[in-house]
């Protein structure tokens, strides 16, 4: 018999940046989970590649469209598709976010070397790439009265980690708009509209992949930082966040709000001496 506690059936599940390592394997895992998942990227050309596939190879509970996350019109045309498409918006995983290589201070440069326009680029695609589609979309859960949103944090937005000035400053202005929006949102629209957010810890993607690997699969100087402050003393599997986002959308979490999660294997719990 099914734990109703963790069923996400025909629930409809929206993800931003679904062509990304992590948002991507999290509405692929969902689906999986038997719920309707939308998902939503840049591309339309890369739109239809992941939901063919998806189709193909999990499930045909699944649509999608192009979508800067950026663009409040666009996001509100895509919200009243959705809505005619289905008719509710039970969950948003807003996954679309990265970095810039001019918004990093690497270790042969200084501050007075960070691309201010980049370093605005990644605030904006981050931030407000989060804000701006939990504003349209949560419409559909104050209607109802019940809906979850879970957001992307990081490592970098609670200590400082060398390098990544940008998005570090994204992440941790993640971690209070979370807070803030479980205090908006419960207080004025009821207990059952929930925003949390994961903090994943190093997982290995297309962005960061040759910072922390060589080549040949050996661990690069940064890479060996890492897995150093890392007790489980590897990188994450894009997998091991998926049941932490399942959690967190289903009625198991019916009283957790505003809360930041690490899936990190406990780099943020170890000072590394």
């Amino acid at each position: 018999m099914k734990n109703s506690l963790f069923d996400l059936e025909d629930r409809v599940i929206v993800v931003t940046g679904a062509a990304g390592v992590l948002a991507g394997g999290t509405a692929r895992y969902l689906l999986e989970q038997g719920a309707k998942v939308v998902m939503l990227d840049l591309k339309q050309e890369v739109v239809d590649q992941i939901v063919a596939d998806a189709k193909a190879t999990i499930s045909p509970k699944v649509s999608g469209y192009a979508c800067n996350v950026l663009d409040r019109a666009m996001i509100e045309s895509v919200y009243e598709k959705v809505m005619a498409e289905h008719g509710r918006v039970d969950a948003l995983v807003n996954g679309a976010g990265g970095n810039m290589a001019g918004a990093m201070v690497n270790p042969d440069q200084t501050i007075f070397d960070l691309q201010f326009d980049q370093y605005e680029k990644v605030l904006d695609l981050n931030l407000k790439g989060t804000l701006l589609p939990t504003i349209v979309f949560v419409k559909a859960m104050v209607q109802q009265k019940k809906g979850a949103i879970v957001n992307f944090s990081s490592m970098a937005a609670k200590q400082a980690i060398s390098r990544g000035i940008g998005y570090s400053n994204a992440k941790g202005a993640i971690d209070n708009l979370t807070r803030w929006l479980a205090m908006e949102f419960g207080m004025k629209f009821g207990e059952g509209l929930r925003v949390n957010a994961i903090a994943p810890g190093f997982f290995l993607g297309k962005q960061n992949r040759a910072l922390l690997v060589n080549e040949d699969g050996s661990y690069t100087p940064r890479g060996k930082q890492v897995v150093a402050k890392t007790p489980m003393g590897r990188f994450g599997d894009q997998s091991e966040v998926y049941g932490c986002i399942h959690y967190l959308l289903s009625d198991a979490a019916s009283f957790v709000t505003g809360a930041i999660i690490p899936v990190d294997g406990g780099f943020s719990s170890f000072s590394g001496i």
